[in-house]
């Protein structure tokens, strides 16, 4: 994902939390960066805002376009597909 995106270890990133995701964009007065095993920073403050706990699996979904990696908490994966589910079963969500 990040050899996608063309993120190299050292680029400097913002990491920021939205409605309960985190966010991660380039930049050049980041207080984060790629680490030299092309690992993600995910502050333990953000987890915290996102209701992630230590070594809970999370979905990482690039977004070529605005060259930014949202970082969903599995609460939220859980929830939005148990509302596609019952949508497509007909069921009141």
């Amino acid at each position: 994902m990040l050899r996608a995106l063309g993120w190299t270890p050292g680029l400097t990133l913002h990491v920021d939390v939205v409605n309960g995701a985190i966010l991660i964009t380039p930049a050049a007065d980041g207080a984060h960066a790629v680490g030299t095993r092309e690992e993600l920073p995910l502050p333990a403050a953000a987890r915290h805002l996102c209701g992630i706990a230590t070594g809970e699996p999370v979905l990482l979904a690039a977004l070529p376009r605005q060259n930014r990696i949202v970082v969903h908490p599995l609460n939220t994966i859980t929830a939005v597909l148990a509302d596609l589910h019952a949508r497509i079963l007909g069921e009141p969500s």
